[in-house]
């Protein structure tokens, strides 16, 4: 049985309240031990609570608790499994990790596929490795919604696409665990040749006729120059990412009308590829996949609207918006907006990803590398603004394990990190002044 490992404690918390620390390890919850986040809830659902603990110096301490029923703890955990991560068994002929190089953080290489995390966090899984054990722990506490890979609904095809070697149905699985009362999201990555076509138009159908199905996205799939060796994959090309789009607003008016939905989006990606408009933040509802792609980008620019902007800045101040390729464009509206404030110039830069090639565009994949060469025609001392999701899977470090600290150092530039938000974009790129 795994510990669970605390990876920050909120001040003014329960948590710091009993004396715990980063670095702790629960390793019992009322006598009980505990395997994941799920565990862990439950037992935390009673008024007094009873942690074994061991100490970041060696001591092992009993912490007596006495809480209101609907009072956190207070600290997060280095992970919401503590008993390890379930590995993928698939060999996804797309995988983003069999498509890196070697030589970088170990945890990178890691492949998941654990329901846990689905129901914890939303990763997306494929359910090819859950045991009945499994499946009448999801039964039991109802562990809704999960999100499932489904890339195809005809056996054949998923089978083929998840490396298999044999035909890999899900309907069937789907629909006991709709019995159950359990709820989906869904998504396909759609691998030009594969799942296109005749075989999108079965898998839409099949998942918008279970009424326990929420949604449905559709992500072209990301190719990377380190292919050597592995399954012949093309990208999507902007005419097909039109037709795509296409399809997809056709299917949402279908949606719509019998279901109250519009189920089935497609990611940010599909219109960058396609050089098209994106639709209203609106069409996208409640977001259901937006830590998915879908929808990201409408998000932000509803957001930014809702803002209040100083009319000018006291003091003149100059930034450079650095993104990936594919946000280039799409940022060009909130550089008009942002140069509007009188005395604050914003430039935009795309940099190429030069560490997983050209076909890799997103920003939160850029490298200390991509920067350095990205970056390096700028004048010294100049002040460049990135999203923070570059370095927040590396704590403080690029994919490829350099610092903001040795690009700056390279390049004499200063680096500034913003979330991925329209006000915290806002805070960092405006300073104080930001009305």
């Amino acid at each position: 049985m795994g510990q669970a490992v605390l990876a920050e404690v909120a001040p003014g918390s329960l948590a710091e309240a009993y004396g715990l620390r980063a670095g702790d390890r629960i390793l019992r919850v009322n006598g009980k031990p505990v395997r994941d986040l799920i565990d862990f809830q439950f037992e935390w659902a009673e008024e007094r609570v009873t942690l074994d603990v061991l100490t970041g110096d060696g001591r092992r301490v009993r912490a007596d608790i006495r809480k209101a029923y609907d009072q956190g703890l207070g600290a997060v955990f280095e992970s919401a499994v503590f008993d390890g991560i379930r590995r993928c068994r698939n060999r996804c002929l797309f995988c983003f990790v069999d498509q890196m190089p070697g030589g970088l953080r170990e945890s990178l290489y890691i492949k998941d596929d654990d329901y846990r995390l689905s129901f914890a966090q939303g990763s997306f899984v494929t359910l090819t490795n859950v045991t009945e054990g499994d499946l009448r722990r999801i039964r039991n506490l109802r562990l809704s919604p999960l999100y499932v890979s489904v890339h195809a609904t005809d056996p054949a095809v998923r089978g083929e696409l998840l490396g298999l070697g044999r035909p890999s149905p899900i309907l069937e699985r789907l629909e006991i665990l709709s019995e159950w009362g359990i709820q989906f999201h869904t998504q396909v990555v759609l691998c030009p040749g594969y799942n296109d076509g005749d075989v999108l138009e079965r898998t839409y159908r099949d998942l918008s006729r279970l009424e326990s199905v929420l949604s449905m996205a559709v992500a072209p799939v990301g190719l990377t120059r380190f292919r050597q060796g592995l399954s012949p994959l093309r990208p999507l090309v902007r005419d097909e990412a039109r037709a795509l789009a296409a399809w997809v607003r056709g299917k949402q008016e279908e949606c719509a009308a019998r279901l109250g939905s519009r189920f089935v989006w497609g990611s940010d990606e599909v219109y960058l590829i396609g050089d098209i408009p994106f639709p209203e933040a609106d069409c996208y509802e409640d977001f259901p996949q937006l830590e998915n792609g879908v929808g990201m980008i409408p998000l932000f620019y509803r957001e930014l609207d809702a803002l209040t902007w100083p009319k000018r800045l006291e003091r003149p101040r100059r930034r450079i918006l650095a993104s990936g390729v594919s946000a280039f464009n799409a940022m060009a509206a909130a550089a008009a907006r942002f140069n509007q404030v009188e005395g604050f110039t914003l430039e935009r830069l795309a940099v190429e990803n030069v560490f997983f090639g050209p076909g890799v565009t997103v920003s939160g994949l850029l490298t200390g590398a991509c920067l350095e060469r990205g970056l390096s025609g700028l004048p010294s001392g100049s002040a460049v603004c990135l999203p923070d999701t570059v370095i927040l899977t590396g704590r403080g470090r690029f994919l490829d394990g350099k610092t903001p600290e040795d690009v700056e150092k390279a390049l004499d530039v200063r680096l500034e990190f913003f979330p991925p938000d329209a006000a915290g974009m806002q805070r960092i790129l405006l300073g104080e002044e930001t009305g």
